[in-house]
Formats: structure tokens, sequence, C-alpha cells
């Protein structure tokens, strides 16, 4: 539990850091690009940068690339969402590469990081499926902070749930429907969890 609570770089709250930890936060991230700047979900990489420094990459038809840098402190992507398109002047510290150091660079690992490629498969589905998804992290999440679940269980119930709707999945959803599938969605989890643990005391 420690460890996924317990971030080196940011303070985001407890649900933050295990995103975190599951590396779900990147996959949200991901659908969240597709959707903001209208790319295809095979134009949009994830790349693990321990640092914290890069938050996000843009690389143009020419092959040059454009970064945002800045100190992992999420005060500054709350006031840039809140000013947009200003920039509101802070007596921040300044970024400073030097002491920054060294930026570093790796591939994700898919088989560590499941809920990864559980992010790209559901916006890759559309429809309602990316509200189930989120809504399934938000209660896998919960039940893990109440120790009703292990950290390894979260994956399995949002596969399972997501799973489970790939039939009802609505591909015009209206704001009605959103809710409906994140209602149901939670409820999923909560018998997903149950059907995980029945399967552990079997194995034991």
């Amino acid at each position: 539990m420690a460890d996924a609570t317990t971030h080196p770089n940011w303070s985001m709250g407890r649900k933050i850091t295990v995103d975190s930890a599951t590396m779900m936060n990147k996959g949200l991230e991901v659908i969240e690009a597709h959707f903001l700047f209208g790319l295809d979900y095979d134009q949009i990489d994830i790349v693990i940068h321990p640092q914290s420094i890069i938050h996000s990459l843009i690389e143009l038809q020419d092959t040059s690339v454009l970064a945002q840098l800045g100190w992992p402190d999420m005060r500054l992507p709350l006031l840039y969402a809140l000013s947009w398109p200003e920039r509101i002047y802070t007596d921040w510290e300044q970024l400073d590469l030097v002491k920054a150091g060294n930026l570093t660079f790796k591939a994700p690992d898919n088989q560590k990081y499941p809920c990864m490629q559980l992010a790209y498969a559901a916006g890759r589905s559309g429809g309602s499926m990316p509200a189930v998804l989120n809504a399934a992290n938000e209660q896998a999440v919960a039940l893990f902070l109440d120790e009703k679940i292990s950290f390894l269980d979260i994956p399995k119930v949002i596969e399972m749930v997501c799973a489970r709707h790939e039939q009802d999945n609505c591909q015009n959803p209206s704001l009605d429907d959103i809710l409906a599938a994140d209602l149901w969605a939670r409820q999923a989890v909560i018998e997903a969890s149950a059907r995980v643990h029945q399967k552990t005391a079997i194995a034991l």
C-alpha cells in the first residue's frame, strides 16, 4: 500500500498516485490526447521519464520535437487550465536544467503495467467504453485503498468489466448513456472483485 500511494516526484493525492503506480494515468492521458488533438491512437506514444521534468512532447511533420518542461508541481497544470490561453506570472522556483541534471527515457513495460494497454483498447473501442474504463478504474482504486482488493487485482477487475461491456458498448452515447455506463461499471467492479477473491481462495 505504501509503495503505491507514494510518488518520488509528485504530490497528487492517493488516488492519482495509485493511477501513477499502475500507469493508468498515462493510459487516461492517451485517451485525453486523442479527443483534445484529434490524433489516432497509433500516433500517441507513452514514454517513461523518471525525472518528471518533461511533461509532453509533440513531433512535427519535419520530425522536430517540441517539449513542455517544468518542475513536477501540480499547481502548474492547474494554473494553466484555469488561465488558458493566457500565461500568469508566478514567483515559483524557475526550472534550472543544470539542477535537474540528466533527463532519461525508456519504453514502458506493457507486461508489468497492463493498465496502459487496457486504456488503448478502450479508446480504440470508443463509444461508452472509455467511460466504463474510467469508472472501473476509480472503483477498483477505491477498493484497493480500502484494502478490499490487492494492487495486482486492479487491472484484473478493470479488464473483466471492460470485457463484459463489449456487447453493450454504445457507439454514440448521450450524456445519460455515459452516466449510466459509469454507474454500471462501478457496480460491475464490485461484482468482479468478489469473483477475483473467490478464484484466489480456490487456488489457495
